[in-house]
């Protein structure tokens, strides 16, 4: 890595993790309202809500850092870019657990489950990555593994989709493809993370 004779501030850092450590725990609400009663979607899609609303406390937060800091502890649009993709995640997961409670989904396919499972797992190793941006070297597994669940999670959606045509109603195909999509979304957006962090490891070794 580059030498650095300026100390940099790490709140920009903080601020990442804290906002991937929202997303972790927005999939982890989307575990529990997958295996939840019908009574219990409204708060725990509510719980989804306040994942988000404090993701989004967190961005405004980097964003202003990056504004009045002197030496960011990653280029700005490094940290932009980051930080927007975490929020959007969140974004999408709320989507996901708002379908989930409006269309009163009680059983989602076991399939659909596995696409949450590879998406935790992505949270999972975001999660730690974004503590760990002050020593890139370190990251380039992450960076690999999280495409390579990714992939996973592309196939995963592609047989749901084709699952869930052979065995529902045009309305009932409709509705459980449209939390599918968001869970697929979501890993896409993850993939964009891990992309963005082997594009700093380059520009920064």
């Amino acid at each position: 890595m580059k030498l650095r004779f300026f100390p940099r501030e790490t709140a920009g850092l903080e601020g990442l993790a804290l906002m991937a450590g929202q997303v972790l725990a927005g999939t982890q609400t989307l575990a529990e309202l997958l295996g939840a009663r019908r009574a219990d979607f409204p708060a725990l899609a509510e719980t989804m809500r306040q994942h988000e609303g404090a993701a989004t406390a967190h961005f405004s937060t980097l964003l202003t850092t990056m504004r009045t800091s002197f030496i960011n502890p990653l280029p700005r649009e490094d940290l932009y870019a980051l930080g927007r993709l975490l929020h959007e995640t969140c974004e999408t997961l709320t989507g996901a657990a708002e379908l989930v409670e409006l269309y009163t989904l009680e059983r989602i396919p076991a399939r659909g489950g596995d696409q949450l499972e590879i998406l935790s797992r992505q949270a999972e190793l975001t999660a730690s990555a974004m503590k760990s941006l002050n020593d890139l070297d370190s990251l380039e597994d992450y960076w690999l593994e999280v495409l390579r669940l990714a992939k996973r999670a592309d196939h995963t959606h592609r047989v749901l989709v084709a699952e869930l045509l052979d065995s529902h109603s045009p309305s009932g195909f409709a509705k459980y493809r449209s939390v599918a999509d968001q869970f697929a979304a979501a890993s896409t957006k993850m993939r964009a993370v891990a992309t963005q962090v082997g594009s700093i490891i380059v520009k920064e070794s």
